[in-house]
């Protein structure tokens, strides 16, 4: 704990006095963030800093494997997020976020080591379409990193269709106020993709032009890789 301590003490003394005007507006006018970003909770997968982002900016939900539960009676801590952010906040844009090297996409693939683990097994029961697509449709003979690979960038997509079953975004969708957005942050390399709803392809973001998942209630689905 003593660099994170270390840490509230160097935020407090240098960084806060330079932007305490910033912070007491946004005590005051509260928050009006643009986009939900829903991400893994992977340590190394922090959505402000790759978009270096400011407070304020961004609203943010973080779990195992940056999965989206189809909407049901069964209320969460991510449909409340969403209900949230769509209805109150009125973001423009929602994000999933997938990444390289994800712990939940190898629990996924490797079921024996969640044995321990049963609430992780139960969650990670939203991406098995994910890998149900990945055994079907791509080639056998898949080594174990380009399968991880396919079945992360999969899990982005599934999400996303979970994401088009809650009804706030669904109506948002529907009215033209919301665009959706798959993501793909590599770790290793910085790069970060964006899925492309017209032809169901990932494509690294370039600041003129920005692949969309979805902008309209009518969308398609195709294979991601």
């Amino acid at each position: 704990m003593n660099n994170l301590i270390q840490g509230i003490a160097a935020f407090q003394g240098h960084v806060f006095p330079g932007q305490r005007a910033m912070y007491q507006q946004l005590g005051r006018d509260g928050q009006h963030p643009s986009a939900l970003i829903i991400a893994c909770a992977d340590s190394r997968v922090s959505p402000e800093h790759i978009t270096q982002a400011g407070p304020g900016e961004l609203f943010v939900c973080r779990n195992a494997g940056n999965i989206v539960p189809p909407a049901s009676d069964v209320v969460g801590g991510v449909s409340s997020a969403i209900e949230y952010a769509v209805v109150a906040l009125k973001v423009r844009d929602i994000v999933v976020c997938g990444h390289s090297d994800c712990g939940a996409m190898h629990g996924l693939m490797h079921r024996d080591a969640l044995a321990r683990m049963p609430s992780v097994a139960a969650w990670l029961r939203h991406a098995e379409a994910a890998e149900r697509i990945v055994c079907e449709a791509y080639p056998e003979d898949l080594d174990g990193k380009a399968r991880h690979h396919a079945l992360a960038l999969e899990n982005v997509v599934v999400q996303l269709a979970n994401l088009r079953t809650h009804p706030s975004v669904a109506a948002a969708l529907a009215k033209g106020t919301l665009r959706l957005h798959g993501w793909f942050f590599e770790i290793e390399t910085g790069a970060l993709l964006a899925y492309d709803g017209a032809d169901g392809r990932f494509r690294p973001i370039a600041e003129a032009d920005m692949p969309v998942a979805q902008d309209s209630f009518a969308g398609s689905r195709r294979r991601a890789a």
